[in-house]
């Protein structure tokens, strides 16, 4: 399933008014007010600081880390003079203020906060519904191979012996135009009918001699 995807980027922006009704000014309790207050809060990249003072007697800075607890206001990162000062938290990490009017400082009149990054909502999903049966091509089944009976193997005949008629004529000679004589007839049978009567007569006369 094919899905598209698309990202929301989610940048909170909650406006942080510091020290609440106690405004930007020397807290009766020092650097401690601030502290405590901005322990309560939770920051992220996007939010807002609003700084509430009287022009002209205060005013803020935002300093690197190795400015805030000397409080040296030289080169600030940032200087805001007139009120409301409101300061958009950019970067995640720990940011740093001041007011760099001599000694308000030095007097608790500076704040520390942990700014978190900003948190993104997962992707959302959507899915692409699938193609309606109409568009889809449907596969084509495949035909099975015909079936192929196996043929049996044939058994050879055996050939059958010639077989002689009794009554089959001689072969003609057909080379030759030449007839067989007939066989005798007649005086050849009356001379094999009086052979043996002359040989019984020669041998009846040898045993009178």
């Amino acid at each position: 399933m094919v899905a598209s995807m698309h990202f929301h980027g989610a940048m909170a922006q909650t406006t942080h008014v510091v020290g609440d009704t106690l405004g930007w000014s020397i807290a009766p309790g020092g650097a401690a007010a601030y502290t405590t207050w901005a322990s309560q809060q939770s920051f992220t990249v996007g939010d807002v600081l609003v700084f509430n003072f009287m022009n002209g007697q205060h005013d803020v800075a935002e300093v690197a880390a190795a400015a805030y607890d000397p409080c040296t206001s030289t080169n600030p990162i940032s200087l805001t003079t007139t009120s409301p000062a409101s300061l958009t938290l950019t970067t995640a990490g720990t940011h740093y203020y001041i007011c760099t009017f001599t000694s308000h400082c030095q007097a608790g009149q500076k704040l520390t906060i942990n700014v978190s990054a900003a948190a993104t909502t997962p992707p959302s999903v959507t899915p692409t519904p699938p193609p309606s049966p109409s568009t889809t091509n449907p596969r084509t089944p495949t035909s099975p191979p015909p079936t192929t009976t196996p043929t049996p193997p044939t058994t050879p005949t055996e050939p059958c012996p010639p077989t002689s008629s009794p009554s089959a004529s001689p072969p003609t000679n057909t080379t030759g135009s030449t007839t067989p004589p007939p066989p005798p007839s007649g005086g050849a049978s009356s001379f094999n009918a009086m052979l043996p009567v002359s040989l019984l007569a020669i041998g009846l006369a040898f045993l009178n001699y």
